[in-house]
């Protein structure tokens, strides 16, 4: 059957069209129910309701029934939804479009629900069923027509099942839930049995903890307010949108300190112009923004305008109410500072788009007895607490909780939320490693059977098929070099010297591309990862392991689909030529770092190999004077490496890792490789190269650094990157051995994120940090899946293989760019993360342990502090609890942070600390 809308529409020109839209009903779409005798059987049709819907037992409805919900509940109760208790849940396609218009997140979460065959949910397409579709009536508005909508296809299943019988003869009921007091009252008026979400559940007679997996929400998802306002209110979105218009408000993104819970910043992005920082303090003008939410911001005036805090403010949280006391610490943040410190200054004046998440913490139980509101505090420090209502508040202590966050009224302190899932006790491994999983957005479900239904089947070998447009290098006395334990082999080199004196040097890397094919499902999930994730006991692959540590990994003695880059050199490492080829060899070695180091400094080895690997790292080290020449930075970071227990896997050494010759020799010959592609890419394909560039830091970046330098009266020239590579080469103190790498552990915290990029949605390709003109990541497409689009461009750029639509389209790219970006960016604060828990595993039995550490800033009320020996970071306040505070002299205009400088208190006549005993206990 089809049924037509006719109306008039005038385009931009100012002509009137008439406008056909057709819409097809249907007879046989099927009730989901199994085994229904009058409903089709469609082939392929999924797993639906059950004939005898089984599930959680209700006080309300004593007989068997099946749920469905309004598209309100839905949003705002996905957790409960997604509870295994409930289970038989009819989802209407007019609820689902709606949830899809209104929240990305939701939707992917219910249609992963209505996936899970456990758990009986169906999605019934109402829209086009021809006794449920409705026409919108005059004047009606579309949420009534919805609504109306949904009631019409309630009854339609109530009357529908009426003519069923199961095997005990039962009734089985349709319950409509909404909290929408007036679309339940029209239900109720229609003879629907309908109650709110709070009704049903708390009506479940053998789970009254789902109580607490309740949003706290009333009609139509407002927010419940009464008491004392504390907050201003928020601008409604439509007034906001014509005041950023206008330029009376500025929008952009809240980013939260991690220092001082009353401070935040909004980063403005404007049109063609550059970004601007915006500083928020004190509650009031925070106005129940939280990280990473898009905010409208009003300027303040420039005489009330202030200067980034220099104060270190932990939220106590002891008494939620307590807006006095935040009061009093705002006042400490009122200090006199230079007018050259001011920044401009702004008020949250309205939020544009919630960007709140699931949030994993602990929960602070509350001091009154049998109380059932408490304070959760999430790991972020970022994020506020929330308080939330439990009745397990016994049982949630000293676990690691789950909550989401359902609204901020006015007149709270903190936002009101509500537990969704615990997830083990606080310390332990596996629920460490859970939580920053889940904290860091890092995807690590097992693989589906359906990514997994694309590998290669076994035993698998190399066809002649495979040998198409392939070289082979079988014979090349080729080598890897990596960490020891390393599975996942990308790349392996080789190097030998041609007849007429010059030298033949190769980087071989992983034919991922082969195996992974574009637009299929592993391809897919491979571009959502984006990246492998390293953490100190686990790998997080971003593909799976048949792949990442077997048919891909450039193993010793296999042979191996490769893709490779060749270039002939003479004795001075110029690059005479150039060419790229699909390969296949065979190494002959994987060594570590130390065992290639080893190689190249044994006088009695002289094979092959060893041979091979002496070359590369004579042209390496041409290479890289050559870069350093050119003005590429070398900075640093203190990374450690642990050695864990065999058997328990706990931590029993940790210590700073230490980087040999040849970690640099494979570093520059990725790098050049790299550069390599790059350029082949872009000539090729101007408008779609997928490359990788490093903004130029602003230089009020350099402030910290500059005035960390000056205080032991060295200069740090940040004009260029030759000039500031050149200025940290020459910063040395005689008495001060450790400064030149603070200073360069400063500088990389200067540093803007590198970033990948498509070539025709931009026009500065430059890379700071290596001081080159062009870059992609061409040598890691096991663990990158940038690399493995740079693979596709350059095979078709050689005529290796084919293109397809999406990879030359710009604005995909673009697209994809954002995604890698963002899992890049989220792998590495998952892998610090991992480091921090795993340093603090290592230290809990260990007591009290003495070590050098230097002062990296200087806060109003305490010191961060670097210990070398450990890599780890820490804050250490002078108040310290029941003990008088000290009496200190701060100086901003110099302290305003970096290296130690004068620090006067009066219990120590040291006008300079550089080193300071710090006690650590964990």
């Amino acid at each position: 059957m089809l049924t037509s809308r006719t109306f008039l529409k005038r385009t931009r020109a100012g002509a009137v069209v008439k406008v056909v839209r057709e819409h097809y009903l249907r007879d046989d779409i099927p009730c989901g129910v199994e085994f229904c005798p009058l409903c089709p059987i469609r082939p392929g049709q999924p797993l639906g309701l059950e004939a005898r819907p089984s599930g959680a037992a209700s006080s309300l409805c004593r007989g068997p029934h099946y749920l469905l919900p309004d598209t309100n509940l839905l949003l705002h109760q996905i957790d409960i939804l997604e509870d295994p208790v409930i289970k038989n849940v009819i989802v209407l396609q007019t609820v689902l479009q709606e949830v899809r218009s209104r929240s990305a997140p939701v939707y992917k979460r219910i249609r992963d629900v209505i996936g899970n065959p456990e758990k009986h949910f169906y999605s019934f397409t109402n829209e086009h069923h021809r006794e449920t579709y409705i026409e919108q009536e005059q004047g009606e508005s579309s949420n009534d027509r919805n609504d109306r909508a949904i009631r019409v296809a309630v009854k339609w299943y109530s009357e529908h099942l009426k003519k069923i019988q199961n095997e005990e003869n039962e009734d089985i009921q349709v319950v409509f839930l909404t909290n929408d007091r007036n679309n339940k009252e029209k239900a109720l008026e229609e003879g629907i049995t309908a109650y709110t979400c709070e009704e049903y559940i708390k009506s479940l007679i053998d789970n009254p903890d789902l109580v607490d997996r309740l949003a706290c929400v009333s009609d139509e998802g407002k927010e419940i307010e009464s008491g004392k306002i504390i907050f201003p209110e928020h601008v409604p979105l439509s007034k906001l949108q014509q005041g950023i218009k206008s330029g009376i408000y500025l929008q952009g993104t809240y980013r939260a300190s991690r220092d001082n819970y009353l401070e935040a910043t909004v980063w403005v992005h404007g049109d063609g112009e550059e970004n601007k920082e915006i500083i928020i303090q004190g509650l009031k003008h925070l106005n129940r923004a939280v990280h990473e939410d898009i905010v409208a911001v009003e300027l303040l005036a420039k005489d009330e305008w202030v200067a980034p805090s220099s104060v270190v403010l932990q939220d106590d949280g002891q008494n939620e109410d307590d807006v006095e006391t935040e009061e009093e610490k705002e006042n400490i943040l009122k200090v006199s500072v230079d007018k050259n410190m001011l920044r401009p200054t702004g008020k949250v004046v309205g939020i544009i788009k919630r960007n709140w998440r699931p949030f994993c913490g602990m929960l602070s139980k509350s001091q009154i007895k049998e109380a059932r509101r408490h304070l959760f505090t999430p790991s972020d420090r970022r994020i506020p607490r929330i308080r939330i209502e439990t009745r397990q508040a016994d049982k949630l202590e000293g676990q690691r909780i789950i909550v989401a966050i359902d609204g901020w009224p006015r007149n709270s302190r903190y936002p009101n939320g509500h537990f969704v899932k615990n997830l083990g006790s606080a310390g332990d491994k596996e629920t460490e490693t859970e939580v920053l999983l889940l904290e860091h957005d890092v995807p690590h479900q097992p693989f589906s059977q359906n990514v997994l239904s694309f590998l290669p089947k076994m035993p698998w070998s190399i066809t002649e098929k495979d040998m198409k447009h392939r070289e082979d290098l079988r014979h090349l006395h080729v080598c890897s070099v990596d960490p020891p334990g390393c599975t996942d082999i990308d790349d392996a080199l080789h190097c030998r010297e041609l007849e007429n004196g010059n030298l033949e040097v190769g980087v071989h890397i992983a034919d991922v591309s082969h195996f992974i094919r574009p637009g299929n499902a592993l391809d897919e999930e491979s571009a959502k990862r984006g990246t492998t994730v390293y953490l100190c006991e686990k790998r997080i692959d971003m593909v799976p392991e048949l792949l990442s540590s077997n048919l891909c990994s450039l193993r010793s003695n296999v042979d191996r689909l490769a893709f490779s880059c060749i270039w002939e050199m003479n004795q001075k490492a110029d690059i005479l030529k150039t060419r790229f080829t699909k390969s296949i060899i065979n190494s002959k070695a994987s060594l570590t770092y130390a065992e290639a180091q080893m190689r190249i400094d044994s006088a009695a080895l002289n094979d092959d190999i060893t041979v091979s690997l002496r070359g590369l790292n004579k042209l390496a080290k041409i290479l890289k004077k050559k870069r350093i020449d050119n003005g590429a930075l070398t900075l640093s970071s203190p990374e450690v490496r642990f050695h864990m227990d065999s058997e328990t896997h706990d931590p029993i050494d940790l210590q700073t890792k230490e980087l040999k010759e040849t970690n640099s020799m494979v570093e520059e010959f990725m790098l050049l490789a790299n550069v390599s592609v790059a350029q082949k890419i872009y000539d090729e394909f101007p408008e779609f190269a997928l490359l990788r560039k490093h903004p130029a830091p602003p230089p009020s970046n350099y402030d910290i650094l500059v005035k960390a330098a000056k205080s032991k009266n060295l200069e740090i020239k940040t004009d260029s990157a030759k000039a500031l590579a050149e200025s940290l080469d020459k910063a040395e103190s005689p008495d001060f051995p450790y400064l030149n790498t603070l200073l360069r552990i400063l500088t990389t915290r200067c540093m803007m994120q590198a970033v990948y990029f498509c070539s025709g949605m931009d026009s500065d390709f430059h890379h700071y940090g290596l001081a080159s003109p062009i870059y992609t990541h061409f040598t890691s497409p096991i663990r990158r899946y940038a690399d493995i689009i740079v693979h596709r461009l350059l095979a078709v750029a050689i005529g290796a293989d084919r293109t397809y639509p999406e990879l030359m389209d710009k604005h995909k790219l673009a697209d994809l760019c954002k995604n890698l970006n963002y899992r890049h960016k989220m792998a590495q604060y998952a892998q610090r993360a991992s480091v921090a828990f795993h340093t603090q595993l290592f230290f809990k039995t260990k007591g009290v342990v003495n070590e050098d550490a230097y002062i990296l800033f200087i806060r109003r009320n305490a010191v961060v502090v670097l210990i070398p020996k450990y890599g780890l970071e820490g804050t250490v306040f002078f108040e310290e609890k029941d003990k008088p505070m000290p009496k200190l002299h701060y100086n901003s205009e110099i302290l305003a942070s970096g290296v130690p400088a004068h620090l006067s208190t009066e219990t120590s006549s040291n006008n300079e600390p550089e080193k300071k005993k710090k006690k650590l206990q964990q």
